[in-house]
């Protein structure tokens, strides 16, 4: 009797060992383990921190591995440095397809909105006095220092830009653009490069996303649609602005016209793991995982939304977007 139970003990054991090894390497039997690389846009480091640390929760044989930076220097880091790269979410859905579509990728899906405004801490100079209607004033006041992004390297840096000379037309009044040539020690790759220069009061405003300055809890001056890029509606009128940022070769420049923010992403051609990139990617616009936490983080979600290369989406992904 004594061994019967032994057995039965062992029995029962066994079958809960291999039950938990089986569900432990579950995500090793169906391929799901290795690194995957995703460059990405600075202003979706943490959401893209929380959904590739809820991925790894279910896949727990993949490293996900995030390198943010301006969207405009990570298509530079594939196309030109030839840096591995899975998949690349950018702020502008247009770097995607001017820089790296047809070469480098097939399609793009747009997945988020967002709109600028100016951030600043407590302790600006001129905080109790700053709004919608004066911000340019406050900004180009000699006592003030600002900073901004990079046009040529984050669409942060040149949507700064338009979103300044949209005021200028706004107001009919050039004399705004002179702040674009103040304060140029304190431009930076991308956006978030200047929130710490913000946190120790080294500059007093910083031209950022919204969902950024949610994110750190900034105080910010909420702009007009009519320059805060965020308006569909407006796309005409965000179109006379105007900024141009190098191109891909050496001399070659770029001219964007203004357009209502959009991000997008894409999954790359010579993806090093493309199976990991298709199912993060399927992870990412479920609503209740990816979705959820880029709401959370202060995105408004636009799936689906028209694709320009909508018969290029793989058929798994074809329904977050639309023809």
């Amino acid at each position: 009797m004594k061994r019967n139970y032994l057995l039965l003990g062992f029995s029962i054991f066994a079958l809960t060992f291999f039950s938990c090894q089986n569900g432990n390497n579950k995500s090793h039997k169906e391929g799901l383990s290795g690194n995957l690389i995703i460059f990405h846009a600075g202003s979706l480091s943490v959401p893209f921190r929380l959904i590739a640390e809820e991925f790894e929760k279910e896949n727990p044989g993949v490293n996900v591995l995030l390198e943010p930076a301006g969207s405009v220097a990570c298509t530079r880091k594939i196309t030109e440095l030839k840096k591995d790269c899975d998949i690349m979410a950018s702020a502008d859905y247009n770097v995607i397809d001017r820089f790296l579509i047809p070469d480098y990728a097939s399609w793009n899906i747009s997945f988020a909105a967002n709109e600028m405004v100016i951030a600043y801490t407590d302790k600006a100079k001129k905080a109790d006095e700053i709004n919608s209607n004066n911000w340019f004033d406050i900004l180009a006041a000699p006592d003030v220092i600002y900073g901004r992004a990079d046009p040529n390297s984050d669409p942060c840096g040149y949507r700064s830009v338009m979103t300044t000379q949209l005021e200028a037309l706004k107001n009919n009044n050039p004399a705004i653009l002179k702040i674009l040539d103040k304060d140029q020690n304190f431009i930076r790759p991308k956006e978030v490069d200047l929130l710490g220069l913000l946190e120790v009061n080294a500059i007093d405003y910083i031209y950022i996303y919204k969902s950024v300055a949610q994110q750190h809890h900034l105080n910010m001056v909420i702009l007009n649609d009519s320059i805060n890029l965020s308006n569909p509606n407006l796309k005409e009128w965000y179109e006379k602005a105007q900024v141009s940022i190098f191109g891909k070769k050496p001399g070659e420049f770029f001219s964007l016209s203004g357009s209502p923010m959009v991000y997008g992403i894409t999954q790359l051609k010579n993806a090093p793991s493309p199976k990991l990139a298709n199912a993060f990617l399927e992870f990412f616009f479920n609503e209740e995982k990816g979705m959820k936490i880029i709401e959370e983080q202060g995105q408004s979600i636009i799936i689906p939304a028209p694709s320009t290369s909508y018969s290029l989406i793989p058929e798994g992904l074809k329904k977050f977007a639309l023809k």
